[in-house]
């Protein structure tokens, strides 16, 4: 049985101090082509595709890389994966400043892409110091360090100012190396009660099996990886919407991303206190209406009416589109942290395996999202098509989780039981 023990509070708060530091600079560093990018591309002549690949590629590292990195956390210990993974992702970065060909740059994309799998390491080490009724909170705190991708987009152009490309990646480089080496040394291993066998690879894999963590990667799929899909695709498309230019496209997605990255503490506090389900409904409810609302596309109507033509139209604005923008991160950031409530309570000990297989799915979506949003464009020639997508993504994930909600609530009454097997509704 692998259980979070009893810890001071001053050990907790100072390895979850380090822990969202360090996911906030593997962040910032997963993140970095976002803005690295259109550097590279100027020196290396990159075509569009190129240098959507190499902006994917990190993405797709990341997510696959997820499920491994959690088992690994769950045999090693998240102290040690953790450390081995910033020493990696910036030993991959310093090999990117010498990098003379665009497959170099691809090869160093792959390994600057582990850390986006951090993400899970950091999961199964925090959630050992804290006891469930506040894991949801800590890993709402830990997951706040999404924010790294905004420490890039602010961080990165001033960089750019001062020195060429090639420097500030040494510096993002050595930051991330001096806090891998810091973490190693002065964060202490996880306070939990290990099983005296050997767990077998076949038993940590064993929850796999269940729809449930599949269901749970449905939900990290929309709420995490269309969350990244936006952030990546925000900036074109209210350039060819609303005709802004690229410094206010860039505030728009600013405003999508801070929040959906910041509330997701607030997320944790509401799913420790309301439970995970609840704040799930409210997510996707939410977020069902304001894909709806984005996913109509600017019409004007004619009708004949008894005076003579009636014109009117219906069409989202900037200011309207920036809200409703802000809300839906709001609501999918809440969404984020009660996804991960559930891991800890329903597999205790096997939260890194888990949790690594519905950050992968999770991370496929920022992956795979934006190159469907390209594909609808071509085929369909709406720029609404990709809220469309979403709409359907979400509304799906909705009714799965209410008819599996109920399934599993009419059998548990049918047998008698006083006692659901939703954990997250009875603490």
């Amino acid at each position: 049985m692998v259980q979070a023990v009893d810890s001071s509070k001053a050990q907790q708060k100072f390895a979850l101090g380090m822990s969202t530091f360090s996911f906030t600079l593997c962040f910032a560093m997963w993140t970095i082509f976002s803005i690295l990018g259109v550097k590279i591309a100027e020196e290396f002549q990159l075509s569009s595709t190129e240098l959507g690949l190499l902006m994917a590629t990190p993405i797709l590292t990341g997510s696959v890389s997820r499920l491994f990195l959690g088992i690994a956390s769950d045999y090693f210990g998240g102290r040690t994966v953790f450390a081995v993974v910033m020493l990696l992702s910036s030993g991959s970065a310093w090999l990117l400043s010498l990098s003379h060909s665009y497959y170099l740059l691809l090869l160093c994309a792959l390994g600057i892409g582990l850390a986006g799998g951090s993400f899970v390491v950091g999961v199964a080490y925090v959630s050992a110091w804290f006891k469930k009724n506040q894991q949801g909170t800590a890993l709402g705190i830990f997951g706040a360090g999404n924010v790294g991708s905004s420490v890039t987009s602010l961080c990165m152009p001033m960089l750019l100012l001062i020195m060429d490309w090639r420097s500030a990646v040494q510096i993002y480089a050595i930051i991330l190396a001096t806090a891998g080496v810091g973490f190693y040394f002065l964060a202490k291993n996880e306070q939990r009660e290990r099983p005296r066998e050997q767990v077998s690879i076949y038993s940590q894999l064993h929850p796999l099996k269940e729809v449930r963590v599949w269901r749970f990667s449905l939900y990290y799929f929309f709420v995490f990886g269309a969350f990244v899909a936006l952030a990546l695709w925000l900036p074109q498309y209210t350039i060819g919407v609303f005709d802004v230019s690229l410094a206010q496209a860039g505030l728009i997605a600013g405003l999508y991303t801070v929040p959906g990255s910041l509330f997701r503490i607030l997320g944790g506090i509401l799913s420790d206190r309301y439970g995970a389900r609840k704040v799930m409904y409210w997510t996707f409810i939410a977020s069902v209406v304001c894909t709806f609302i984005l996913s109509y596309p600017n019409t004007h109507y004619s009708v004949e009416g008894i005076r003579g033509v009636i014109n009117f139209s219906l069409e989202t604005n900037v200011y309207q589109f920036a809200v409703i923008c802000i809300v839906l991160g709001f609501f999918m950031s809440l969404g984020k942290a009660a996804v991960f409530k559930h891991i800890p309570v329903y597999y205790p000990n096997n939260v890194g395996v888990v949790s690594g297989a519905v950050g992968m799915v999770g991370g496929l979506g920022g992956f795979f999202l934006p190159l469907t949003f390209g594909m609808l464009n071509d085929l369909v020639g709406v720029w609404q098509t990709c809220f469309m997508l979403l709409f359907v993504l979400c509304s799906l994930a909705l009714t799965w989780m209410h008819f599996a909600i109920r399934k599993s609530e009419s059998k548990e009454w049918r047998s008698g039981r006083t006692e659901n097997d939703l954990p997250e509704l009875t603490e």
